[in-house]
């Protein structure tokens, strides 16, 4: 397990370095510059030499590297070129958005997609399966951006059961709060529930046919006890793999959501940092998530080998 651990820990460490440097990369070849946003009308060539001294965007990219990477790791992202908010602050009042995203989307997941899967396992082939099956393969075909608009104009405009935009922060009100997400959580499950659904319900199928199954039958054990004390355990491996895959790459489709429901997210700012072209904020979020996405597969990786002793450690 230790050298395990200490393998692992060393390819998450280059695996970061790695990123750290495309991160660096892709935010410097983003067309224009800072300086046309920033000084507006002002924007002439000796003003913009200026301005990138004072910013230290004249120096050899390999010196911008050096100080960035060197900052970060005391804990420095830097600060907006724009506002002078610092990076860190950014991404401290975003991230609980994304995480809630996440969370909220994920439950709404699990308490549709598992239920499904049990029953429609049992019977392979009928109308509900056909149906389900049909569904969550159309459900994947339907990204978060088609999927918001839609929700915004039924649930929103049409109904007003929902707000299209905006955000209550949960310390001020928990109704408000979920009222607010509801939305943007849904659009964000839609893709989810299919995979899950999916992935248990093939697992299921072939588990059932299993003779510890069949065993278990001949014992006179009830459907529902064999189901979920025999079958869905040893069913649930894929689900639980899919799931941290998913739930990383779940960061991304909030980036969109928030956009379009107007969440002041790490997505959001993002998107704002990208267009105003505030090379740190976008560095220092693009570093941050991916980083984040990095640890959290590690973790899954990590806890499959011990929920699956199959798993070999390599």
């Amino acid at each position: 397990m230790g050298s395990y651990l200490i393998k692992r820990f060393a390819q998450l460490v280059v695996v970061t370095f790695v990123i750290s440097i495309l991160v660096f990369l892709l935010v410097h070849l983003l067309p224009g510059n800072p300086a046309s946003v920033i000084l507006g009308a002002n924007d002439t060539p000796h003003n913009q030499a200026v301005l990138f001294k004072q910013l230290g965007l004249n120096k050899p990219l390999v010196e911008q590297y050096t100080t960035w990477i060197t900052s970060a790791l005391h804990g420095n992202l830097g600060e907006s070129y724009l506002d002078h908010e610092s990076v860190g602050h950014i991404i401290a009042t975003g991230y609980p958005i994304d995480l809630e995203l996440i969370v909220i989307s994920q439950i709404i997941a699990f308490a549709v997609a598992i239920p499904l899967a049990l029953v429609t396992s049992r019977r392979p082939n009928r109308p509900l399966d056909n149906v389900s099956t049909t569904g969550t393969f159309g459900l994947l075909a339907l990204p978060p951006f088609v999927i918001a608009p839609i929700l915004v104009a039924i649930f929103a405009v049409a109904l007003g059961w929902f707000p299209a935009t905006g955000f209550t922060p949960i310390t001020q009100s928990l109704g408000s709060n979920l009222r607010d997400m509801i939305l943007p959580s849904i659009a964000l499950t839609f893709g989810s529930i299919a995979v899950y659904y999916r992935l248990l319900r093939s697992d299921l199928i072939s588990t059932l046919q299993q003779d510890f199954i069949t065993m278990a039958r001949a014992k006179g054990l009830s459907s529902t006890r064999i189901m979920w004390r025999h079958a869905f355990r040893p069913s649930s491996f894929s689900l639980f793999a899919a799931a941290g895959v998913n739930i990383g790459a779940l960061i991304a489709g909030t980036f969109i959501v928030e956009y379009l429901f107007a969440l002041n997210g790490l997505g959001f700012s993002l998107v704002n940092a990208v267009n105003q072209r505030d090379y740190l904020v976008v560095q220092g979020i693009t570093l941050v998530v991916a980083v984040a996405y990095v640890i959290l597969q590690f973790i899954v990786d990590f806890l499959f080998t011990v929920v699956d002793p199959r798993v070999v450690r390599g």
